[in-house]
């Protein structure tokens, strides 16, 4: 065979072959971009409702995953006794606000914070041991996570709602370090993955498509449709979006921001719980992984100015492109090159409000 025929074959296929890389590094992006999509969109709504910076949002997801490892193996997990203990504080801290304001919706607070702790591990406690099949182990890690969102504002948040954002942001740097800690404790450092949802694939042209990622990605799309929905058709998405324009009007309409925090952690918690589901059986997580997930979420969401939600979920497929594919290019890099990402954003945006402080004047 000429030699020009032979290299023209194998320019072919090195071009076939770089393409067939391409299309599985997008699909990487977009499954990774989906998941930080998704937490940066609840970054956005708790900081925008609370002027809370959700740093702890990483360690909902972790532990979400290292739950559902626990009961795929007939343990029960951990994360019950933290929902137990957090739940009995909270009850504990609604009491002793009826003893102070005699407010009966304490009462009712507390009943709830205290039923739901009993009821789901009395559940978990009766279940866990038994093989009820994917779906239950699913629903029952979200039943035991998702609670300590509103549990979490309740026992930490709360109390110092009207503190400095930067007094708010050191005492989520120490919830951080103390769902770590417990992680480590209760989980070890072993590394967990989960069994997949749909663990078939599809071919389309000659390119391998994982359902697990097409279905993170369509979860994504509709959690989002759902959120926008939510926060434009509802009353409650509606006071929420008033409380973050602005707390005292809000208030002053008769809207109880306490109430619509409880409500942004409840979201946050939601969403962080189901994307720990959605990427468990995509890689392996740590007890320390979700601090990273995490802060890709939060450089997403600072893309968006912490208050755009567009911008955050473009800048979440942004970060998903770029951490894919430089990981091709210098895997031991990737997570370096994502995190200068903040750097040129945070000069633009710098720039921006100098022009519009100009501007003003």
């Amino acid at each position: 065979m000429p030699p020009v025929r032979v290299a023209s074959i194998e320019n072919r296929m090195s071009f076939q072959m770089n393409g067939m890389i391409a299309a599985l590094l997008a699909q990487d992006a977009l499954t990774n971009g989906a998941i930080y999509a998704l937490l940066a969109l609840t970054l956005v709504t708790v900081f925008s409702v609370t002027r809370i910076m959700l740093i702890p949002q990483g360690e909902i997801v972790s532990l979400t995953a290292l739950s559902l490892a626990a009961l795929e193996t007939g343990k029960l997990p951990a994360t019950v006794w933290l929902l137990c203990l957090g739940g009995g504080i909270a009850a504990a801290m609604e009491i002793a606000t009826f003893v102070r304001r005699r407010e009966r919706r304490a009462l009712r607070a507390a009943a709830v914070y205290a039923g739901v702790a009993a009821a789901v591990t009395l559940l978990a406690v009766a279940t866990a041991s038994y093989d009820l099949g994917p779906w239950y182990r699913m629903a029952l890690t979200l039943a035991i996570i998702v609670p300590l969102g509103p549990i979490m504002y309740r026992v930490a948040f709360r109390p110092i709602a009207h503190a400095p954002v930067l007094v708010l942001l050191i005492v989520a740097m120490a919830i951080h370090l103390v769902l770590m800690g417990f992680g480590l404790l209760a989980f070890g450092a072993e590394g967990v993955r989960t069994e997949a949802i749909f663990p078939g694939v599809l071919r389309v042209g000659g390119v391998v498509l994982r359902q697990q990622a097409l279905f993170i990605i369509a979860s994504a799309l509709v959690l989002i449709i759902i959120l926008a929905l939510f926060f434009g058709r509802t009353l409650m998405g509606k006071a929420l979006r008033a409380t973050a324009i602005n707390r005292n009007g809000a208030r002053l309409v008769g809207i109880r921001t306490e109430a619509a925090g409880s409500l942004a952690f409840l979201i946050a918690a939601l969403i962080g719980a189901f994307s720990g589901l959605l990427i468990a059986p995509m890689t392996t997580i740590y007890f320390d992984t979700g601090f990273l997930i995490g802060l890709k979420g939060f450089i997403a969401a600072i893309v968006g100015g912490l208050v755009s939600y567009p911008l955050a979920a473009a800048g979440a497929l942004m970060i998903g492109l770029v951490e894919s594919y430089s990981s091709f290019w210098a895997s031991a890099f990737k997570d370096v090159i994502v995190f200068a990402l903040i750097i040129p954003v945070l000069l633009w945006r710098n720039l921006d409000k100098s022009h519009a402080e100009e501007d003003e004047e």
